[in-house]
């Protein structure tokens, strides 16, 4: 199948199909100025770290001016740096270090929600009922005899309510409670009304400021919940669950969400090459999922069915098939992922026994790690085998900062250390995600791993067996074997197609390019016999050595041409 392209002439024009993106939270990656939070200087500063890994592109979480109350997703001023992470200037810089060493440049967007204290959600909270200010956002009147109950029953993601009742500053109702707003995450992350012009012009303005920058492309936060139906009266959800595949929820996937992106698609095709873009949408519809990736709209969207699912060989195959077809019919490539800076690093998900399900990981991580017992060795093996699966795969591969380190969850951080919403918003009874958010080891030795000043997120112990500079030139360490599985990549990449190749061995999937680059992976607890048209001379790489014409437990190797 042809595959059709953004359009546009330019040779790089479709850098992204396949390439390797490494995310970088910035508050956790590398200090430079000594005050425990990771900042662009910092990033700066690991350039030539990034570039030894052999990534196409890194994707920076926010780094805008924040008050934190959601990791940065709170965003105070979209078109600037947070003055703990840095200035404009040291943005140019680092994204021209970052063209020097061919790396591009992706930054998180999020238009879903402002913070509380952007400047538009001020003005509305000092605007009475009914103003053009408020009309930027959702204030609805509440329910009840005097508009005390919420006007629906929608929950936040982040736990609680999805509505904050305000105190009237303007009108006559001055100084009394009055309407509430909606903000589907945390209370300071009010929802943008995005049916709005002023709201939609905003962000092509925003769009705009970066890419004149030199921004190569944008991750969209939450892309599937901006366009919502706020008609009243506002319909019965008791669940933020997307139970509809026509795009008439409520909430979520509203077919006018398209709208808003066939525009941004205007706007970064105003470059050449066209900017790149890719949605965050968590739409269980594969159809509907695919809509976001259309050539006409963003290009890609991530799926995260391998992030789902249990390391199995028939899963595995199963979503790798599906997901190539899909990809290839909707114009996109498809994109994988194992971890990001919203679930427990898959190191550990892979170390919790099999069955495991997200009830019992999130009872693991409120137990400290402690119950159900877990398997770091056999966690870190599956891990391994699972990224090079993955990385031979047609499509954008997503890796996550400190997984090419091996680093697992850090499941006991102290209750006092904690600082994700979700904690505080159900009375500490989930955890959150600062378990994986915490500060990279970059040392062995010296103060804070070297990471810089005292990090805002307590690093354990054993950072210093997993920090970089133990893993340099070691041979069979995780960090070597990413270096090479992309200096490899590279060497070996192939059209957006493979074939699959029929083992006897249930436990193993083997596929294979179009080049003759050869993928087997023996999913199983034991050796699984290697075929016997495998020529072991052309094993370049693996996550576990081959021995006695076997590939390993939960293992995966790499054949060249």
């Amino acid at each position: 199948m042809t595959i059709p392209a953004m359009p546009s002439t330019h040779p790089e024009a479709n850098w992204w199909r396949q390439a390797a993106v490494y995310q970088i939270y910035p508050r956790s990656f590398s200090d430079a100025t000594g005050d425990g939070i990771g900042d662009l200087p910092g990033v700066t500063s690991r350039m030539g770290y990034l570039s030894s890994l052999g990534i196409d592109a890194i994707w920076l979480s926010p780094f805008y001016p924040s008050a934190l109350a959601d990791g940065g997703y709170d965003v105070d001023d979209y078109r600037n740096v947070d003055p703990r992470l840095g200035t404009l200037d040291d943005f140019d810089a680092m994204v021209a270090a970052a063209h020097d060493a061919r790396i591009r440049v992706i930054v998180d967007v999020v238009p879903n929600h402002s913070s509380n204290r952007h400047e538009w959600f001020r003005a509305a909270l000092a605007a009475a009922p009914g103003s053009p200010e408020r009309a930027r956002y959702h204030f609805v009147d509440g329910l009840g005899d005097h508009g005390e109950l919420p006007p629906s029953d929608w929950p936040s993601h982040f736990g609680g309510g999805a509505w904050t009742r305000v105190v009237e500053q303007a009108g006559p109702n001055a100084g009394r409670p009055g309407q509430w707003y909606l903000h589907l995450f945390a209370t300071e992350q009010p929802d943008f009304n995005w049916d709005h012009p002023e709201v939609r012009e905003d962000f092509h303005t925003t769009l705009r400021f970066w890419a004149d920058r030199g921004v190569d492309g944008f991750r969209v936060d939450v892309a599937h919940a901006l366009v919502k139906d706020m008609s009243l009266p506002l319909r019965s959800k008791p669940e933020l669950e997307i139970l509809v595949d026509d795009g008439t929820d409520p909430l979520f996937d509203r077919d006018a969400v398209h709208e808003v992106f066939a525009g941004w698609r205007d706007v970064l095709s105003e470059y050449d090459p066209p900017k790149a873009a890719v949605a965050e949408a968590w739409v269980p519809f594969t159809n509907r999922r695919l809509n976001y990736a259309r050539p006409t709209e963003l290009g890609q969207a991530f799926n995260f069915d391998l992030l789902q699912a249990p390391f199995n060989a028939a899963e595995f195959r199963a979503i790798a098939e599906k997901c190539l077809i899909e990809a290839a019919a909707s114009g996109a490539s498809s994109t994988w992922v194992f971890s990001n800076h919203d679930v427990v690093r898959h190191a550990s998900r892979y170390a919790l026994p099999d069955g495991s399900t997200l009830d019992d990981l999130a009872a693991w991580l409120l137990a400290d790690g402690a119950t159900p017992a877990t398997d770091p060795a056999r966690g870190l093996r599956r891990a391994r085998a699972a990224t090079l699966f993955m990385l031979g795969l047609p499509g954008s591969a997503y890796l996550y900062q400190g997984e090419e380190l091996g680093l697992f969850e850090v499941a006991d951080l102290p209750v006092s250390a904690l600082q994700d919403p979700t904690w505080f918003r159900t009375q500490h009874l989930v955890k959150g995600r600062d378990g994986c958010r915490v500060p990279l080891p970059w040392t062995s030795a010296g103060t804070n791993f070297g990471f810089g000043g005292a990090p805002w997120l307590p690093q354990p112990e054993w950072f210093a067996s997993h920090a970089a500079d133990a893993q340099d030139g070691t041979a069979g360490s995780t960090l070597e074997m990413y270096r090479a599985a992309l200096s490899w990549r590279r060497k070996l990449q192939a059209e957006e197609s493979l074939e699959w190749v029929s083992e006897a061995a249930a436990t193993v999937v083997r596929y294979r390019r179009p080049n003759g680059w050869e993928v087997l992976t023996n999913f199983g607890g034991a050796p699984a016999k290697l075929p016997a048209n495998v020529d072991l001379s052309k094993v370049v790489l693996s996550s576990g050595e081959p021995a006695g014409g076997t590939i390993p437990a939960e293992t995966t190797i790499w054949l060249a041409p």
